[in-house]
């Protein structure tokens, strides 16, 4: 793909900004996973 400068008073996103994101992301869907697993077995983690 090609790559584009952000429009005109748009700060473009460092690498270390996109990484924080997606770890979040993936904390988040995991802990969404977990509550529905314990919603469907009733056990608890740690």
């Amino acid at each position: 793909g090609l790559v584009r400068r952000p429009p005109a008073g748009v700060e473009p996103a460092s690498v270390r900004w996109v990484l924080c994101h997606m770890i979040e992301e993936y904390a988040r869907h995991n802990g969404h996973a977990d509550l529905l697993r314990e919603s469907i077995d009733g056990q608890t983690g740690e």
